[in-house]
């Protein structure tokens, strides 16, 4: 162990030798011409010290101990250094206190004071922390070589509710340009979300990918460098002509650039706390936030540059932007016979006709789609509540047709947000006898008709002054009626030159003849 005092005794006081006492006796003597005896008066220190200072030329002196005594821990050291060991090999929640250590010491039988374990425990720690710390190379990458990829967890308030986002992050290497999206989860829809955003933003992509071992990317680590990756994301990384590279685990140096891009956002972005009232909101303030930092400070190696005209150059070496990836997440389901699926701890609806055979479903970042046999049975903007149930009340229409009574207390129906003409139609309905039965035949004809036909076919209706379903799917009828042929032109060879007559006096001079 090392010192910068020294402890020295004269008439019974106890004074420390520190630099500033070396140099007030350097001074004293050799520049004021004071005398051993006036100084070793003046500062309350012996003869011996001021000798040794002024006979060497050092202006500090520290004090090497060859061998730290342990009267109590020398016979337990080897014990306690495996205690020691054994602890720090934990995960830190397992790991125990000091003072555990030290009553599993004394229960082997070591008769010493606490204080000793500390301190020799706090001397251990320093030791491993010399012998295990790391060192590394710094990375130079070319304009368009590589990008780093990472996700954080960030806490914001959006409308009015505490939320943890997680946050898709994106570096290009070269140009240090960043790009930053929040998102509910952070699954691979959310993966391949991001990075279509992220290239569309820089206008192309580098030609390597450096990621850590997510989940969503990697399915197996093997030896070395060698990765099994997800079939999903080596699509992704093929439509954008992207190679993938894994770090090697627990080694975050690998990608430190996006490492400090998460602590640098979370800084200056997050903080403080950010209250919004959407993600899409969020996500907008988050670009421009980008933009802006990018365009207002220098970059870390070409310092009179700034990031963004950085960018700016290296966008010409990006690989062009191919257009959006299919990003979805497939997954089969079953639908059950109130015509739902069951997807992410939500249920939403397909079409009638759907019901009894599997659909497969595929969930992309904002929106879900439900396909059977390659048809579209469904699509719904994309719900991350739980227990919630998503309906599309034209799925149902065609269960009307058998149970017209299910309009009015079905809950797909309930605060239907019907166009203008049918839903004045539907409220004068309401009064009748059948009126549910006619509206639902209404309803119906939207399926082979269109919307927009039959809300045409009920304003006029409006316009006449009924509003029976019969009257409505008869000017619908009307509407569908061929129209009349065109009249073809004859060729002028075939033009007749005298046209004939029309005279019905000749039928009656045949007649007479007869």
């Amino acid at each position: 162990m090392g010192f910068t005092v020294a402890l020295v005794v004269n008439g019974g006081r106890i004074g420390m030798l520190v630099v500033e006492t070396v140099a007030r006796i350097r001074r004293a003597h050799f520049v004021q011409g004071k005398s051993i005896k006036l100084i070793c008066r003046e500062l309350g220190i012996s003869r011996k010290v001021v000798r040794k200072v002024l006979r060497s030329d050092a202006t500090e002196f520290r004090y090497e101990r060859e061998a730290q005594l342990l009267p109590r821990i020398g016979p337990w050291q080897e014990e306690l250094d495996r205690l020691l060991a054994s602890n720090e090999a934990k995960p830190s929640r397992e790991r125990l206190t000091l003072i555990r250590v030290f009553e599993a010491l004394r229960g082997l039988g070591y008769a010493g004071g606490y204080d000793a374990v500390r301190r020799y425990a706090r001397s251990w720690g320093r030791e491993q922390a010399a012998t295990t710390v790391d060192a590394y190379v710094p990375l130079s990458f070319a304009p368009g070589e590589a990008y780093q990829f990472d996700w954080s967890h960030e806490v914001v308030l959006i409308g009015g509710t505490t939320v943890t986002v997680k946050v898709a992050h994106l570096r290009l290497c070269h140009s240090r340009m960043l790009f930053v999206r929040a998102y509910p989860r952070e699954s691979q829809e959310m993966v391949f979300d991001a990075h279509d955003r992220g290239f569309a933003f820089f206008r192309g992509a580098c030609t390597r990918g450096i990621y850590d071992n997510m989940k969503t990317a990697v399915d197996a680590i093997f030896v070395g460098r060698a990765r099994a990756y997800n079939r999903r994301f080596l699509q992704m990384c093929s439509h954008y002509l992207v190679d993938p590279a894994a770090c090697t685990p627990a080694s975050g140096w690998e990608k430190g650039q996006v490492e400090n891009q998460v602590c640098l956002v979370r800084e200056r972005f997050f903080t403080p706390r950010l209250r919004v009232r959407s993600y899409e909101e969020l996500n907008a303030w988050l670009l421009d936030q980008c933009v802006a930092y990018a365009r207002a400070h220098r970059h870390p190696e070409v310092r009179d540059q700034t990031i963004w005209t950085m960018f700016e150059a290296e966008r010409s070496n990006l690989v062009p932007y191919g257009g959006p990836f299919d990003g979805f997440h497939a997954v089969p389901a079953s639908v059950s016979k109130t015509c739902l699926v069951r997807f992410d701890n939500n249920k939403y609806s397909v079409s009638a006709h759907a019901v009894g055979r599997p659909v497969e479903i595929r969930a992309y970042a904002e929106r879900i789609e439900l396909r059977q046999d390659g048809r579209l049975v469904g699509e719904h903007r994309r719900s991350f509540g739980r227990d919630q149930t998503v309906f599309d009340p034209w799925h149902y229409v065609p269960v009307l047709a058998r149970k017209p009574g299910a309009l009015r207390n079905g809950a797909p129906f309930k605060d239907w947000l019907l166009p203008t003409g049918l839903e004045r139609i539907r409220r004068k309905l309401a009064g009748t006898a059948d009126g549910d039965r006619q509206m639902v035949g209404i309803l119906a004809a939207v399926l082979s008709d269109g919307l927009a036909a039959v809300e045409a076919a009920c304003l006029e209706a409006l316009r006449e002054g009924v509003h029976s379903a019969d009257v409505v799917l008869n000017i619908l009828a009307r509407q569908r009626e061929p129209v009349a042929p065109l009249t073809i032109m004859a060729p002028e060879a075939l033009q007749l030159r005298q046209a004939p007559v029309a005279d019905c006096a000749r039928y009656d001079t045949l007649r007479r003849a007869v």
